[in-house]
């Protein structure tokens, strides 16, 4: 009776370590609502699962909640309701002193690129070692190398104004991925980009997913979608209305 019991306990300790192991993402019920003079429900009710090496997009109209799960994911805001786990860690849980480290093992790109103007390609990608306090001979090494990754490795002494919006998203992606993330929250990557352009940076996203990094990116780019079939979940009023693997818009 014992080691039955111990077999029991072991099997679902294995099985617990193994969903933890094997899934990135969790969503339990989780529910957002902005207070103010109307309640809006951003999201409601969403339950989900992403495993490692994924690439997931999420698709929905504009005001579907597409943007706000992304915040949730990188941990911007709480939700008012449910629990999310990344790597079985519970999000709503985190301290605030323990954020900046939660965030450094993820990676983000978004549509408005957010680079610092005054900056070169060069400082922009290192910026992100430099705040976790990178030595300076490994940003020197690390920084050349992730952007002839995407292409870039001839413009690392330019300014942000003289690149292509296109060529823009690529340091984006550089420095998303200079820290070696196990999670890349990719928000409308290729909103302001020509189709032409917006498969290039698809492209690199998928290169980089072959290598192991899961990728969860927002999108309204039908294009794409139907053209990667990668996983989709659709959101509609703040809740799922379809996840469907190899799917399209």
């Amino acid at each position: 009776m014992l080691v039955l019991y111990y077999i029991i306990s072991n099997t679902r300790y294995n099985q617990l370590y193994k969903d933890v192991v094997i899934k990135m993402i969790q969503m339990f019920n989780v529910s957002k609502t902005y207070e103010g003079d109307v309640l809006v429900k951003a999201l409601d009710d969403i339950s989900l699962h992403i495993k490692k090496g994924e690439f997931v997009f999420i698709v929905g109209p504009s005001g579907a909640g597409k943007s706000t799960l992304m915040r949730l994911m990188i941990r911007e805001e709480v939700p008012s309701k449910g629990q999310i786990m990344v790597e079985g860690r519970s999000l709503p849980r985190l301290r605030q002193r323990e954020i900046p480290h939660y965030r450094r093992k993820i990676g983000t790109v978004f549509q408005d690129f957010k680079l610092l103007m005054d900056r070169t390609i060069f400082e922009n990608v290192a910026f992100t070692l430099e705040a976790i306090e990178t030595s300076r001979s490994e940003i020197k090494a690390r920084v050349p190398s992730v952007l002839e990754l995407v292409g870039l490795k001839d413009k690392m002494s330019c300014y942000p104004h003289q690149l292509s919006g296109g060529q823009q998203q690529r340091v984006c992606i550089a420095r998303a991925i200079v820290n070696d993330p196990l999670l890349i929250i990719a928000d409308e990557p290729t909103g302001n980009l020509d189709p032409e352009t917006s498969r290039e940076i698809m492209n690199i996203l998928l290169a980089i997913n072959k290598r192991g990094t899961t990728i969860v990116t927002a999108t309204h780019d039908k294009e794409m979608v139907d053209l990667m079939k990668k996983r989709v979940i659709a959101l509609s009023s703040g809740r799922i209305v379809r996840d469907e693997e190899r799917g399209g818009y």
